[in-house]
């Protein structure tokens, strides 16, 4: 069966999150659902990151086989038309080989977490990113993430439900940048990994946050890190700043 990759961007706010649900709206069920408008059947895709409830995509990819050898512009068009009006979209889709595969083919991840400061409420950016109202110290917040760059246990920083098989691993980037926007400052964490642990960057920014705001001193998260107890992470932040903003392969299949 042909298989092909999907690159897919949504507005976290209306699911319970990527994966599939019983009785709750998913991602990846709105999706299945327009690939069995075009092919009768049920569809499975597979997604290399399970988002959160409430948590965005610009980049998800999802693989599928389907029985029709599509044109990957038609797929990727008639996909968006009967996801309508789910706020998916089906930005690329691209023909691959049999031996690809969404999670376990990738090189490495990219997530964005936009957190925002002032004390007026958000309007136009209400659900798209979190909003906190005191000042924050950027350079507090790059020098507290510098201790969590490299090869770490990460058991202080992931979900008490987390299934991977181990807290270890390899954080390649943490960039801070901080932009001026009317009436206050935005803060974009950039973060790149292989793979994350659940809540690992919910969890990483949160903590930064109460560097930023002095109530922690950077030097307390490398305190944090080493205790390898969850007890002692920071606040985990809430999802809706959270985009998975980009997935890397050997090989592009989007190029």
């Amino acid at each position: 069966m042909p298989r092909f990759a999907l690159k897919i961007e949504y507005d976290g706010a209306p699911f319970a999150g990527w994966q599939r649900q019983a009785d709750q709206a998913s991602v990846q069920g709105a999706v299945e659902a327009a690939l069995g408008r075009l092919e009768p059947g049920a569809h499975t895709i597979a997604a290399a990151g399970r988002t959160d409830a409430g948590v965005h995509a610009t980049a998800q990819v999802a693989t599928v086989d389907l029985a029709k050898d599509w044109d990957p512009f038609r797929l990727s068009e008639a996909l968006n038309f009967h996801l309508k009006p789910a706020p998916v979209a089906i930005l690329a889709a691209a023909r691959v080989a049999e031996n690809f595969h969404a999670r376990f083919s990738a090189q490495e991840r990219r997530y964005l977490f936009r957190l925002v400061q002032r004390r007026a409420p958000m309007v136009h950016e209400r659900g798209r990113v979190w909003q906190v109202l005191n000042p924050l110290d950027a350079s507090a917040m790059r020098a507290g993430a510098a201790h969590l760059v490299g090869h770490h246990d990460f058991t202080t920083f992931r979900s008490s439900i987390c299934q991977a098989a181990s807290p270890v691993k390899t954080l390649d980037e943490i960039r801070i940048e901080e932009l001026e926007i009317p009436h206050g400052r935005e803060f974009r964490f950039y973060l790149r990994a292989r793979s994350f642990l659940h809540n690992q960057v919910r969890s990483i920014v949160g903590t930064l946050e109460r560097v930023g705001a002095g109530a922690w001193a950077p030097g307390d998260v490398a305190a944090a890190l080493a205790a390898r107890d969850r007890a002692a992470c920071g606040p985990v932040c809430p999802p809706q700043g959270l985009y998975l903003s980009g997935v890397s392969y050997e090989t592009d299949p989007f190029a």
